[in-house]
């Protein structure tokens, strides 16, 4: 009697080359085909994206891709007139650092939500990382850079100072900005308008206390000076 699990496992022709590729009892041809199969069909379905893509590299032109629009614009910083070609897309505060190495500005969170880059805008404060310098053409700005007169500190400045309004220093320069704004708005009145007008500044290091002391010191030397 034949054995009929034995039976399945011979092809009908044995000289067929695919019955024997598809044969049971020979699994390493067998894997040896799927393999082919597999390969074939990636080429296949790969090969047309893989050609588009390497002509479209070799159709783009270097001078095409490096080319680049630059916008003129007129800026007064700190009381000097400058003439500037700049990419669209360039903020005040990377004109201030990269362009013009006005460096008192600091980078901080580059999403306008710590307030270290804050410049003066018009005489008021501005997140500078936000702030696209072609928008404001003809304007004027005014830095940490530009509130002293030469060797002789703002009032803000010196006011810092003497009530140890800072601690690491990175937000310092944001901090005074905002405060000679504080003043100048008339929103230091007391402490609580002092702190909710500069919860837009960012201190790590916890100077709070004495950044509103500062500002008041600050708001009485700065009425002082007008005065006279």
């Amino acid at each position: 009697m034949a054995d009929p699990f034995n039976s399945l496992n011979q092809p009908d022709n044995p000289g067929d080359p695919l019955d024997e590729l598809l044969t049971f009892g020979n699994p390493e041809t067998r894997r040896r085909f799927l393999k082919k199969v597999a390969g074939t069909s990636a080429a296949l379905t790969l090969g047309p994206s893989l050609m588009n893509f390497s002509s479209a590299q070799g159709a783009a032109s270097p001078v095409t891709m490096g080319q680049q629009l630059l916008v003129d614009v007129h800026l007064k910083i700190n009381g000097q007139d400058y003439p500037l070609r700049v990419d669209p897309r360039t903020t005040v505060l990377d004109l201030l650092r990269e362009n013009l190495h006005l460096t008192g500005s600091k980078k901080g969170c580059d999403h306008g939500q710590c307030g270290a880059c804050t410049v003066l805008l018009n005489g008021r404060r501005v997140n500078s990382c936000l702030t696209l310098a072609v928008v404001h053409d003809g304007e004027e700005i005014t830095t940490i850079e530009g509130l002293a007169q030469g060797a002789e500190l703002h009032p803000m400045q010196a006011a810092f100072v003497e009530h140890d309004g800072f601690q690491c220093g990175y937000c310092t320069p944001g901090q005074i900005c905002s405060a000679v704004a504080c003043v100048q708005e008339g929103h230091a009145g007391d402490d609580a308008q002092i702190r909710e007008f500069m919860s837009g500044n960012l201190c790590r290091c916890g100077a709070y206390p004495n950044i509103v002391e500062a500002v008041k010191e600050g708001r009485d030397k700065m009425g002082a000076s007008q005065k006279s």
